[in-house]
C-alpha cells in the first residue's frame, strides 16, 4: 500500500513538470546548432567574468547634510616653501577683527628654493594630477631659503601666512627690496592629513616679479566625513580662488606684499561612502545574463530545426 501511494504521488508530480524532457530518440544534433551553443557559452563566459570584476570594482556616493558639530575646532597642516631668508619673514593667525591669535606650532628652515630633481618630478606629478600644468621656473643661482611647516592649532575663521615679520616695524631693519614671495606649497590641508589625498593647492609654485607683489588664496573648506572599506575619518575638502596683484599706492592698489591664506567653513558636510555590489546582487545579476542568453538560444534553434524543414518541403 504505501508503494502505491508513492507511486500516485511520484505520477502527480511528474504531471505538474512545466519543463518536460523531450527522448533522445527525437533529438537530432546539427551543425547549426552546434555552432549556435558555442557561440552562446562563449557570451555567457565573457560577460560572467566581465560581471564579475564589476562585482570586485567599488564607488563612491556623496550625500548632503547641514554640519551640526560646532564644538570641533579647525587643524591645519601647512608645508610652504618661500623664495626669502627666514629671518626675513614670518607667519601669524587673524581672527575676524585682524587680532593676532598664535603661531605657534610653525617652525623655519633654511632650505634651497630650487628643487632637487626628485622634489621637481614630484611636483610635475602632482600638478598632472590636478591638471595645472605649469611652466618650469628658475629663480637665481643656488642660495639657501626658508621653509615654513608644521601643524597649526586650531584657529578662527581667517589666516594670513607668510608676511614681513612685524609690518612696518621690520621695514626699518630689511630693505623692501629684498622681498621675493616667489614660493611653492608643497602641502596645504585642514583637519586630520590623510596618507594618499592631494589637496588643490600641492604643488602650487608662484613666481614674484618684483618685491611689491601680493598673492592671496581665498579657500572654501567644506568638513568631509569619509567611509571607505581602509579608511575612516573626519577630514576637510576645500576649494580655491587665486589672485595675485602688484602693491602700488600710487596708482591705488593699496595693501601688504605678502601671501595670504582667507578660510571661509562651509555650513554643508559630505558624507564620502564607498560601496560594494553586495553577493545577492551579483549572482541574481549572474543568473539574469546566463539565463536570457540560454532562453534567446533555444528561441534562435528550436525555430531553425522545425519550421524550416517544412519550409523546404
Amino acid at each position: 500500500m504505501r508503494r502505491l501511494n508513492k507511486k500516485k504521488a511520484l505520477t502527480l508530480v511528474k504531471e505538474l513538470d512545466a519543463f518536460p524532457k523531450v527522448p533522445d530518440s527525437y533529438v537530432e544534433a546539427t551543425a547549426s546548432g552546434g555552432t549556435v551553443s558555442v557561440l552562446a557559452f562563449s557570451v555567457m563566459a565573457v560577460l560572467a567574468f566581465l560581471e564579475f570584476f564589476v562585482y570586485r570594482n567599488t564607488w563612491v556616493s556623496y550625500e548632503y547634510e547641514v554640519d551640526k558639530d560646532f564644538s570641533s575646532k579647525l587643524k591645519i597642516n601647512v608645508d610652504i616653501t618661500v623664495a626669502m631668508r627666514c629671518q626675513y619673514i614670518g607667519a601669524d593667525v587673524l581672527d575676524l577683527a585682524e587680532t593676532m591669535v598664535s603661531s605657534d606650532g610653525l617652525t623655519y628652515e633654511p632650505v634651497n628654493f630650487e628643487p632637487s630633481p626628485q622634489q621637481r618630478i614630484w611636483h610635475m606629478t602632482l600638478q598632472h594630477i590636478q591638471e595645472r600644468l605649469r611652466v618650469e621656473h628658475s629663480l637665481q643661482d643656488v642660495f639657501f631659503k626658508s621653509a615654513i611647516k608644521g601643524d597649526l592649532p586650531p584657529l578662527p575663521v581667517q589666516r594670513s601666512i607668510p608676511h614681513p615679520r612685524g609690518h612696518a616695524h621690520l621695514a626699518a631693519l630689511v630693505s623692501h627690496d629684498a622681498y621675493n614671495f616667489s614660493h611653492r606649497i608643497d602641502h596645504l590641508s585642514f583637519g586630520e592629513a590623510l596618507p594618499g589625498i592631494i589637496s588643490p593647492l600641492d604643488g602650487t609654485e608662484k613666481i614674484a616679479p618684483d618685491s611689491n607683489h601680493m598673492f592671496q588664496y581665498f579657500i572654501t573648506i567644506v568638513p568631509t566625513k569619509l567611509n571607505t572599506y581602509k579608511v575612516s575619518a573626519d577630514t576637510h575638502q576645500y576649494s580655491v580662488t587665486e589672485r595675485e596683484r602688484v602693491i602700488n599706492h600710487a596708482a591705488g592698489s593699496h595693501g601688504v606684499s605678502g601671501i595670504f591664506m582667507k578660510y571661509d567653513i562651509s555650513s554643508l558636510m559630505v558624507k564620502v561612502t564607498e560601496q560594494h555590489m553586495p553577493l545577492w546582487q551579483f549572482l541574481v545579476r549572474l543568473c539574469g545574463i546566463i539565463g536570457g542568453i540560454f532562453s534567446t538560444t533555444v528561441e534562435t534553434i528550436f525555430p531553425l530545426s522545425y519550421y524550416l524543414p517544412i519550409m523546404t518541403l
